[in-house]
Formats: C-alpha cells, structure tokens, sequence
C-alpha cells in the first residue's frame, strides 16, 4: 500500500523538567549488574562497566535510534504518545508529541510509536501503534507519510519494530499490543499477528503469520539472516530466518530459547535487538540484555532488574549501548563496534 496523504502533527523541541534528565554527575542503576557466563562476554562488555541513568521517569520507554549525523538518541515513550530526544550536551527534548495517536481510531493505552529506525536518506520510520500504521517522517515540516497501514484490505493491529536493508527493504513485526484487549480486541482485523516485508512503492508481504506475539526484529551485517523475538512467557524464543534474493524469508528455527531464564523469575522477555559489526546479538530478554554469539550462544547478560524493552548502539564510535527499560534510558560502553546499514 502506497499512501501519500501526509498527516500533520504537532511537535515540541523544547527542554523539559520531566521527566528527569540527569545532567549533572553521572548517576547509575543501583540494580545494574554483569553476569559473565563465557570470557568473550568481558571481551565485549568491560568488566566494572556500570549503567548510566541517562533520564528516567517515563511511562514504558521504547524503539531508541541514534542518529549520527547530529549525535543524539530518540526513543519512544508509547503511552505518554511522545518520541524523545536525547543528547549529551543538551539532555533530554521532547522531539514530537504526539508522536503516534492522531484521534483516526480507537487505541489501547499504547497510544504512541513502538521501533524506531532511520533510512538511507537519513529519514526517520517508526512503527506506530496509536495509528496502525508505518510511517516516514518528513522533516523540518514534521509531517507523517504512511507508508502501510493495511494487509489484504484490513487494518493492520499495531506495527511493533522495524530494520531497513540496504536496498530499501523494510520488515516489520506486527503484534497485537497496541490494540485494548489484544488478541481480543474487537478492533483487530486480521486473524494473525504477521511478520512482514514491504518493499519500496510495493504492498506489505506476509513472511510468518504463525508466531504468537512477534516482537523485535534484526538483519545481520551481511543481511542473509532476519531475526525475529517473541515475547511470549509461554515461548520466550529468539528465531532466525534465511532471507532470499528477492527479500523473502524462510528456514526458520531457533536461534536462542530464553525459556530457562525466563524460569529463574527474571522480568522481562525477548523483544528489541542489536548486532555488532562481528555479529554478536544483542537482545532485550528475562533480566535485561542478553549477549549471544554469532552462533546462538549465551555470553552473558547486562542486567538491569527492569523489564527491558529495546536497545541500540550509538556514540560518536557506536561502542555504547543505549537501552530503553522500563521508565529509564540507560547507556553502558562497549568493546565492540555496532553495525548499522546507513552509517
């Protein structure tokens, strides 16, 4: 679906008292820890390294993005309907609001944007629960460009995440969080909650239609691999997929079941994810973020004692990980380089 109605919003760069951005000395999660299982795990993140508490105070923090041609991070704070700006030498902005509910439907509480990511002309998409839709950003104008909102004639039930290949290629995952009731929401038209591809000026593709609640979604480096996390507490699984040359996926299986530490009663389950230049994933999960080898393995976790919902590299060199948890924004150093399709 190729719609070019542009919407528009209403946008606020303004500084903000609150929620609170921690400007002066830094201050740390008390309850951050490292948990080692392997030494390639210390390789990657330095021992002693702590979680810095960027900002805090927000509702259910979501979708960062680092934008490196102005050094800042945006991230989502779906129920308040805002998308927030942070950057170290002026803390935290509100970049838009309202980011994602325009009032052309009925939400649930997560009224705002879910996934943020920028494109290859440094454009920002988001994935937009309030209004059901992806969209493209158009700036300075701050005006929306939906770019799909419907799957065979029905309204899609609330786009969750979204990575964008080199070629344009975007995939999304859309589960059913955005709706009041979920799955049984009388709002949801579709019978699935799908993953898709939507190729550029084309209509979305559905690639799985049998995962129970997609969530995050990743292309590695050398984009043959999509990965796909369900958070499910039933099925806390991390999935990797062949991807073919014309985009489709298929061979799907298992790359990581978080279903043991998710036994341990840690909060939280697979949802946003990461990769380094090297391939090593880094995903939100029960404790925090969980690091895996290029093969699957567990390496170890950065735990946050939150339920943790997305993280990205960023910094000047991408070797800080930036994580959306609970009512935080957080950041930790890296001993690795992130990998990003439009540098």
């Amino acid at each position: 679906m190729k719609n070019s109605v542009r919407l528009p919003v209403c946008v606020l760069l303004l500084v903000i008292a609150s929620p609170a951005a921690l400007a002066q000395s830094p201050q740390y999660l008390p309850e951050g820890k490292l948990v080692s299982h392997d030494p390639r795990f210390d390789e990657l993140v330095p021992p002693g390294s702590r979680l810095e508490v960027l900002a805090e105070g927000f509702h259910w923090t979501e979708g960062p993005v680092w934008r490196p041609d102005s050094n800042y991070v945006l991230f989502s704070d779906i129920p308040a309907n805002t998308i927030y700006k942070w950057k170290e030498a002026e803390g935290l902005r509100i970049f838009m609001r309202p980011a994602g509910h325009s009032g052309m439907a009925s939400p649930g509480e997560e009224v705002g944007t879910n996934g943020l990511f920028f494109d290859g002309e440094g454009r920002l998409v988001a994935a937009d629960h309030g209004d059901r839709q992806l969209f493209r950003l158009n700036e300075p104008k701050f005006t929306k460009e939906p770019l799909a909102a419907r799957y065979d004639g029905k309204r899609l039930n609330s786009p969750n995440d979204l990575v964008i290949a080199r070629n344009g290629n975007i995939y999304f995952t859309d589960p059913p969080y955005g709706l009041e009731g979920l799955n049984e929401s009388p709002a949801k038209e579709l019978a699935f909650n799908g993953v898709y591809l939507l190729r550029p000026d084309e209509d979305p593709v559905v690639l799985d239609s049998s995962l129970t609640f997609p969530n995050g979604i990743l292309l590695s480096p050398d984009e043959q691999t999509l990965y796909v996390a369900v958070s499910d507490g039933r099925s806390p699984i991390l999935y990797t997929y062949d991807v073919a040359a014309d985009g489709t996926t298929g061979n799907r299986r298992v790359f990581f079941d978080a279903s043991a530490i998710a036994s341990q009663g840690k909060r939280g389950a697979p949802d946003g994810l990461t990769v380094d230049v090297d391939g090593n994933i880094y995903t939100t999960g029960p404790g925090g973020v969980l690091v895996l080898s290029p093969e699957g393995e567990h390496l170890g976790s950065i735990e946050t004692g939150q339920a943790t919902a997305n993280v990205t590299f960023g910094g000047a060199d991408r070797s800080e990980l930036y994580i959306t948890a609970d009512s935080y924004l957080l950041r930790i150093p890296i001993r690795a380089t992130g990998y990003v399709p439009f540098p």
